[in-house]
C-alpha cells in the first residue's frame, strides 16, 4: 500500500473484531510512528495500552469519570445502570485502548510544539496500522481531561496531557468515506503586496 493509497483509504473504525493484534505488530506501528517531526527531537509522545484483563480497570475507570460528570444524572437508577453495562460492554470488547498522553511543558508554546508533535504521530500511527490491515479510532473523550481519571490509570494529571485514546483492532466493517469540504474553500494565495488589517476593520 502507497502512501496516497493509505491517506485516501483510511477510515475511522467503530467496529472491531475481538483478535488482538501482535504487539509486535503494535510496536512496530508506534516505533515507525515516531519518525514525526519532533521540536528539538523531543518526542513527547507515550503510550499506556489496556488490552486483555487490564481493559477491565480502563472500563471501569471511564464509567467512574462519567458518573463524576453527571453523564447519567438524568435517568432513573435502572436506566442508568442499562447505560453503564452497555458502556462497559462497549469497551471491554475492544481488542486495544491506547492513551497516548505527553508530559506538561510549563512554557505554552512548547507545550503546543509538543502537543502538534504528539498529533503528527497519532496521525502516521493511524496510517501504518491502516496499511497492516488494523483499524483505529482517534478518540478525545471527555474523560480525559479529568484529573481522577488520569490519577486512577496511574498518572500525575499536574505532570501529564492525556492527549487520545486510539481504540484499535482489526475492522469488522468499514464504513465509507465521508465527504470533504473542497480545498478551494480552505485555499487562500496572497501573492502580491497585500494592505496589513485589524480584526476590527474586516469586520
Amino acid at each position: 500500500m502507497d502512501l496516497q493509497e493509505a491517506v485516501l483509504n483510511r477510515r475511522s473504525i467503530h467496529d472491531f473484531k475481538e483478535d488482538n493484534v501482535e504487539q509486535s505488530t503494535l510496536k512496530e506501528v508506534f516505533a515507525k510512528s515516531s519518525l514525526a517531526p519532533t521540536h528539538r527531537m523531543k518526542q513527547p509522545w507515550n503510550i499506556l495500552m489496556f488490552q486483555d484483563n487490564g481493559k477491565e480497570d480502563y472500563a471501569d475507570s471511564v464509567l467512574e469519570s462519567y458518573e463524576r460528570e453527571g453523564f447519567f444524572s438524568s435517568s432513573d437508577w435502572e436506566r442508568a445502570e442499562k447505560m453503564k453495562t452497555g458502556i462497559r460492554k462497549f469497551l471491554v470488547q475492544i481488542p486495544h485502548h491506547a492513551l497516548v498522553y505527553m508530559e506538561k511543558d510549563k512554557d505554552a508554546h512548547k507545550y503546543e510544539e509538543d502537543y502538534a508533535a504528539v498529533c503528527a504521530f497519532i496521525q502516521n500511527a493511524q496510517l501504518l496500522a491502516w496499511e497492516k490491515g488494523i483499524g483505529v479510532l482517534w478518540m478525545t473523550s471527555p474523560y480525559l481531561d479529568d484529573p481522577l481519571f488520569a490519577d486512577a490509570i496511574g498518572l500525575d494529571p499536574s505532570l501529564h496531557k492525556l492527549v487520545a485514546v486510539l481504540q484499535m483492532g482489526y475492522p469488522r466493517q468499514i464504513p465509507k468515506a465521508k465527504p470533504r469540504v473542497p480545498i478551494d474553500e480552505k485555499y487562500e494565495l496572497r501573492s502580491n503586496h497585500f494592505k496589513k488589517y485589524s480584526i476590527k476593520e474586516k469586520s
